[in-house]
């Protein structure tokens, strides 16, 4: 546990324009051990730490840090207890949790733009929640104002471009595409991100667990790419077709096979191709698609708790259960069966007997 008992001095003697001169003659200790304190290079002996509290006013646990400590421990539980929810779909548990924490936090920026995370997906029209228009319309001021005190004011450079964009995102789901913009610009290229720059400072022994993390990321980025390219209804339904299966052989490379088929990705990827299939009226390939797709649906709904797997170029990846973030509370199967296939694409099969069949596949 690292005690920060310099730093605190340091903070409070400056707050009450103290000078270290002036410190010492109270302690009745050298300017020189002041200085010491200040740098971190040793701690005031334990006798003094009454006395250095009593001229600060506040008390031998802060002085030392220790509140800071239980914060942190405290912060971590509502963190814990707020992924649990989320991975599960229960948006507005997440509220709940986002909003004790705050209240007892209140200047805790990683609680801060949980909440607002909360709220942003309250309003997420993918998910099963009946009122995400009325809380896309009830939050955007809360949104808005929580988006932009992180901002400007949170120290966490990772916390504050998250939560940038996350703002950009929701002027331009509001209608204010021309605000989203402006902000969107504000944030790094990936050419000046810390991915491409931090190479040269590294460790050597940082320097493996740093590519293994920075091409895994790589790849999901590009997944993510493509995928838009698929979905985004910019190129004809060949190309569509083409770019999905350009996935799998993109996951093939990267992860070698190894991934389970046990992902949302996966049952969302072989139904995007059933649905191109079923446009080209190629139906012997969505049929065997749709199956595919199914199979992997109740592999996910059956998924263990922790699972892992390892690829060359990624070393070993732990997957969790909770890892999971949805606005969702069905099952992947019942999503399926209940939103995913009445897609007008599979309009013209929706009345064969191995589409039924496929439907009662999904319970």
């Amino acid at each position: 546990m690292k005690l920060k008992i310099g730093e605190n001095i340091k903070h409070l003697r400056k707050a009450r324009d103290i000078t270290q001169e002036e410190l010492a003659e109270m302690l009745g200790v050298s300017c020189q051990s002041v200085s010491r304190w200040e740098s971190g290079i040793c701690y005031p002996d334990m006798e003094l730490l009454p006395t250095v509290a009593k001229i600060f006013s506040t008390s031998v646990d802060t002085l030392l840090g220790i509140d800071d400590i239980t914060e942190k421990e405290n912060v971590d539980k509502y963190l814990e207890r707020f992924q649990l929810a989320i991975s599960k779909g229960e948006i507005d548990e997440c509220i709940a949790i986002a909003r004790e924490g705050v209240k007892e936090y209140p200047n805790s920026y990683v609680l801060l733009d949980k909440l607002m995370y909360a709220l942003f997906v309250s309003g997420d029209s993918d998910g099963n929640i009946p009122e995400w228009k009325e809380n896309m319309e009830k939050y955007d001021a809360e949104i808005t104002a929580l988006g932009e005190r992180i901002m400007k004011y949170c120290p966490d450079q990772t916390i504050r471009l998250a939560a940038t964009a996350r703002l950009a995102f929701n002027h331009c789901e509001q209608g204010r595409k021309e605000i989203g913009r402006q902000i969107y610009e504000t944030l790094p290229s990936m050419e000046d991100c810390r991915e491409k720059q931090i190479w040269w400072a590294l460790k050597k022994e940082e320097k493996l667990p740093f590519l293994q993390k920075a091409i895994m990321e790589s790849y999901e980025s590009l997944n993510s790419f493509i995928w838009l390219l698929a979905d985004a209804d910019v190129v004809d339904v060949e190309t569509e077709l083409i770019a999905i299966k350009k996935l799998f052989e993109l996951e093939k490379l990267i992860l070698d096979g190894n991934r389970p088929n046990n992902n949302w990705g996966s049952a969302w990827l072989d139904f995007d191709i059933a649905k191109r299939y079923a446009l080209l009226g190629d139906l012997d390939n969505a049929y065997k698609h749709l199956h595919i797709a199914v199979e992997n649906a109740k592999a996910f709904d059956n998924r263990p708790d922790e699972q892992k797997y390892s690829a060359v170029l990624v070393g070993e990846i732990t997957e969790k259960k909770t890892d999971f973030e949805t606005a969702d509370t069905r099952s992947l199967c019942e999503i399926m069966r209940d939103k995913w296939l009445p897609h007008d694409e599979f309009d013209a099969i929706r009345d064969s007997d191995e589409f039924k069949e496929i439907i009662n596949m999904l319970g």
